[in-house]
């Protein structure tokens, strides 16, 4: 695999020296390099020839629209190859928020709120060809979220347990009006921050984008910053967002919050599990 990068950059950027190269490991989508620390390089793992082509194509397409959007630092295709399903893009700076807490939470809010602003209100036409419809009714993901509860139940303090519970004994809310472009994954995990001066440099992982419910967005907020900055965020919304979308909000937050600690304690991966059931308490208070 990494021969075939070294060529693929070859061709696309020829007398481009590549001093360094380091695997970033991938999911089931993708698998991704970092050259000389200042370019990610991503394969799609698809092994459908045409399927692989036309994915890659959309990703590029929507990276495009989205550097034009954003008011914050997204990754920007350097080169693409739709035949071999490979994206390259600079290296957007900075660290995972979620691994490098910042020391004031609150600077974040003003950019947070200004990202989704220009997110929630960009015409639907300019991405609905390239990204999909959230389809998943808010009672199916209850149920999933129950799914998941089952899953590690043993693993939730027992005082917590009743809290839990009932949430998932509830009706899920009532499915939105309106939805629109979201990044549609806006965990901590993919906002990059400069951890010395508690400011954002970039927002990463565009695979989940979607047409979507825009309280979703909000939620991970909530979920991964507490209700403060949540609430500090929304003072910099403008979007409609009244009782209803905030009751989604915390519906989404709860729903994503079981479904992170399920995938730690399934995959190994610590982070998620152990900032799950750290802010179990605070999410369904």
């Amino acid at each position: 695999m990494t021969d075939q990068i070294l060529r693929l950059v070859a061709r696309h950027l020829p007398g481009y020296e590549i001093r360094t190269i380091t695997g970033l490991g991938g999911g089931l989508d993708n698998i991704a390099y970092e050259l000389n620390g200042e370019m990610v390089v991503r394969q799609r793992r698809d092994d459908d020839p045409a399927s692989r082509s036309e994915a890659t194509r959309r990703e590029a397409a929507l990276l495009a629209v989205v550097s034009e959007l954003s008011p914050l630092p997204v990754p920007r295709p350097i080169f693409v190859d739709e035949d071999e399903g490979v994206l390259a893009y600079a290296k957007v700076p900075g660290l995972p928020l979620n691994l490098n807490p910042v020391p004031e939470p609150a600077q974040l809010a003003a950019p947070l709120g200004a990202f989704l602003n220009r997110l929630h209100t960009a015409p639907a036409e300019r991405v609905a060809a390239l990204v999909p419809r959230d389809a998943y009714s808010l009672e199916e993901l209850r149920e999933e979220a129950e799914r998941d509860y089952r899953d590690i139940v043993p693993h939730i303090p027992v005082p917590s347990r009743r809290h839990v519970e009932d949430f998932l004994a509830r009706t899920a809310p009532r499915e939105p009006d309106t939805l629109t472009f979201c990044h549609n994954d806006l965990g901590s995990e993919h906002i990059l921050v400069n951890a010395e001066t508690s400011t954002i440099t970039g927002v990463i992982d565009w695979s989940d984008a979607a047409i979507a419910d825009p309280a979703h967005d909000l939620a991970l907020i909530f979920r991964d910053l507490g209700p403060e900055i949540f609430d500090l965020t929304l003072a910099h919304y403008e979007g409609p967002f009244d009782v209803t979308a905030h009751e989604r909000a915390l519906f989404y937050a709860r729903c994503a919050l079981l479904e992170d600690i399920a995938y730690g304690l399934r995959t190994g991966g610590r982070q998620y599990s152990d900032a799950g059931l750290a802010h179990l308490d605070r999410t369904f208070s």
